[in-house]
């Protein structure tokens, strides 16, 4: 069969796919060993044609396919995708750009030029910032920092891209003690290790203190970084940004935000005010794939000192042939990667300012009426100020109840949504960041809810 074959039979799935949404189940028909044997069996000797392999991988994992791109999965902070975003995702396979240079790909470094300019102006960031596409906020928060110890080392009078870390000035790394455990790693990855970190007290929501902030560094000296959050993984929270900028500025700190979803907030006139000093920070992380709604994978890193940024990034080499443009190879640590800057352009396009707003704003109600509507149950507890679009829900006073009940509700289909610990409790963890999402899901969702803790703990028949 020729190739006009093969992609109709992919877009006709993908369309009939999408129309069962409504009503799919969220979670996974099949376990991982089940998948493993459907897609599995030995190598075959000989290839298959194209139509019946995709055939047959649509039959073997369909089953274990989680409904992400419905309405009702509240499960960490995954946004559905949007379709023009999701179309534009397919041009970037079928084109089969390499996003690493404007030889490479005029096109895909042009779009990630325009769409990385947009984001930024979104989010209320200054226009002069450097910026890269990467897979997530891990890569983001890992080429930020790599950015901010070539600068603060610099500084300090030492070349970390020539001379390395040893007998390198040690490094001063604050964060709050509630961060996102990709800071961890980044350190890690970096080579500065976790014990630079020192952690500086949060309140009740998992937001840094700002006054504990000033108090470390009162007697700064040397290198410093600062890693502060925008959107707590478990209650949404965002740092005190304004005094923590203050502090930095005073300490002749570096100033990186971890944004990964609550960043978003700056393209919403109801909830910028949460965001207000995230400008004047050093460099930034996000997602796309998060609020933005764009497929896997797709994140943001943006950096206000160009030159730090390019040189702990930028590679060169004779073959390596450069042409005028912004090349993106400049600012990430991947050379080989797809053009994420399509899906991104595409969902700036469908949206617009006011539709990125709206989706935000959206979500945010979505969550108060998920908070509203369960704390509204004498054995439910909802366990943070509900800021964003995180909801924690703890059921009686039992962590083994509340866990029983995530894993019904699971089981059930109807939503998705995790468990984790919130201050040594175990609490269901709700996050809202589809474009799907209606009211309608969030009633259905509710009722599976309190059906499965009903039937745990009898408090609700």
């Amino acid at each position: 069969m020729s190739p006009d074959d093969l992609f109709g039979l992919t877009a006709d799935y993908v369309t009939a796919f999408h129309a069962t949404l409504e009503d799919r189940p969220v979670g996974a028909k099949a376990s991982f060993e089940e998948l493993v044997k459907s897609l599995g069996g030995p190598l075959p000797d000989e290839g298959q044609g194209d139509v019946e392999v995709v055939s047959e991988l649509i039959a073997a994992a369909e089953p274990g396919v989680v409904g992400t791109q419905t309405g009702r999965y509240f499960g960490f902070v995954i946004g559905s995708a949007l379709p023009a975003s999701v179309a534009a995702d397919w041009l970037a396979g079928a084109w089969d750009q390499n996003g690493f240079s404007v030889v490479l790909s005029p096109a895909a470094a042009a779009a990630e030029e325009v769409a990385a300019g947009w984001v930024a102006e979104l989010l209320g960031l200054p226009s002069d910032l450097s910026s890269g596409f990467v897979t997530g906020a891990q890569a983001a928060n890992t080429t930020a920092l790599a950015a901010a110890r070539q600068h603060v080392l610099a500084r300090a009078g030492w070349d970390v891209g020539r001379d390395g870390l040893q007998d390198a000035p040690r490094i001063r790394v604050l964060a709050g003690a509630e961060r996102h455990v990709t800071i961890d790693r980044s350190l890690r990855l970096l080579g500065l290790g976790t014990a630079a970190l020192e952690l500086v007290s949060a309140d009740g929501q998992g937001r840094m203190r700002a006054d504990a902030l000033h108090a470390a560094l009162d007697d700064v000296s040397g290198p410093v970084i600062v890693c502060a959050q925008a959107g707590n993984v478990n209650t949404g929270a965002v740092d005190p940004l304004a005094d923590i900028a203050d502090a930095c500025e005073a300490a002749g700190a570096w100033l990186h935000v971890d944004g990964a979803f609550g960043l978003w907030a700056a393209a919403s006139p109801r909830f910028r005010h949460l965001t207000v000093g995230c400008e004047r920070a050093d460099s930034w992380a996000t997602d796309a794939h998060k609020w933005l709604n764009v497929p896997y994978d797709c994140g943001l890193v943006f950096c206000r000192h160009p030159q730090s940024h390019a040189e702990s990034m930028a590679v060169a080499a004779s073959y390596l042939q450069r042409a005028d443009g912004r090349s993106p190879s400049d600012w990430v640590p991947e050379s080989s990667r797809r053009a994420r800057g399509f899906a991104v352009w595409a969902a700036l396009r469908s949206l617009g300012r006011k539709g990125v707003a709206d989706l935000v704003d959206r979500c945010c109600d979505h969550a108060r009426a998920f908070a509203d509507l369960l704390g509204a149950q004498s054995h439910v507890q909802i366990l943070n100020e509900v800021v964003l679009n995180q909801v924690l829900v703890r059921f009686g006073d039992d962590d083994e109840a509340t866990r029983e009940v995530v894993r019904k509700v699971q089981e059930d289909g109807t939503c998705w949504l995790g468990a984790t610990d919130w201050h040594g409790r175990a609490a269901m963890r709700i996050s809202v960041s589809s474009f799907r999402t209606t009211h309608d899901d969030i009633e259905r969702s509710v009722d599976a809810i309190l059906e499965a803790a009903t039937s745990v703990t009898g408090a609700f028949r």
